[in-house]
């Protein structure tokens, strides 16, 4: 898709500039990163040394505000506004949107209200609009607005970063899925195969009774045809 390609070009371009870069020139790239409108994955910007090198000293802001990018959402931001930067309008957009990938991984019906509590927004006309300009046309997500039942359905959702911990979890998940699915076909083929039986029982019920009915004709030729007879001795 055209979005993941975009994506990985830009994960590898900020990549590589932030594996040239030292000091101050870090947080100038994690805020131009952070605030571009088509990036949506920081977790390899996070990944790259000097990036991390950031820990514990006095531009550690900047590290964390990168990884509020990566798996926090708007609601984590207020709650810790206090010991984080204050973002610019381009930036708080991107969380927001970031927020919805990140309510689209726990459910595929996201109720209005919730949203709007999500996103800080006030009516049903601005989180529409948000939804329709900002997140389908951007193409992270694709649904369908369901203004009787106050909902969003989500049909397609880009996928966050995963945070740290997460893998465990989703190897978990994958192998219950899988050993599910190996149960599913397991299934399937027995029904195919009491299918087949089923079948060539009915083949043999219907050529026991096409025989059956083949004796009855010869049977009643045979019965007319000694009438017949019958009828020429007695004439």
């Amino acid at each position: 898709m055209e979005i993941e390609r975009k994506q990985a070009d830009l994960i590898d371009h900020y990549v590589k500039q932030a594996s040239s870069l030292q000091g101050s020139s870090l947080p100038i790239l994690i805020l131009e990163a952070t605030s571009n409108p088509s990036l949506f994955a920081f977790s390899e910007i996070l990944a790259v040394p000097t990036i991390a090198q950031l820990e514990g000293t006095g531009q550690s802001v900047y590290l964390n505000m990168l990884r509020l990018f990566a798996y926090g959402t708007w609601s984590d931001y207020k709650k810790n506004s206090a010991s984080l930067l204050q973002l610019v309008p381009e930036q708080v957009l991107k969380l927001k949107q970031l927020t919805v990938l990140s309510m689209a991984e726990t459910g595929k019906v996201l109720p209005y209200d919730q949203l709007m509590q999500e996103l800080d927004v006030t009516n049903v006309r601005e989180l529409e609009d948000f939804l329709i300009n900002e997140c389908m046309y951007a193409g992270i997500v694709r649904g369908k607005l369901d203004q009787l039942r106050r909902c969003f359905e989500v049909q397609f959702a880009a996928g966050r970063d995963m945070r740290p911990g997460q893998l465990g979890n989703m190897t978990h998940i994958l192998s219950s899925w899988l050993a599910t699915s190996d149960n599913l076909l397991l299934s399937i083929q027995e029904k195919i195969k009491w299918a087949d039986t089923m079948s060539e029982l009915d083949k043999k019920q219907k050529k026991d009774y096409e025989d059956k009915v083949e004796e009855a004709k010869k049977l009643l030729s045979l019965k007319v045809s000694y009438t017949h007879f019958a009828l020429l001795l007695n004439a």
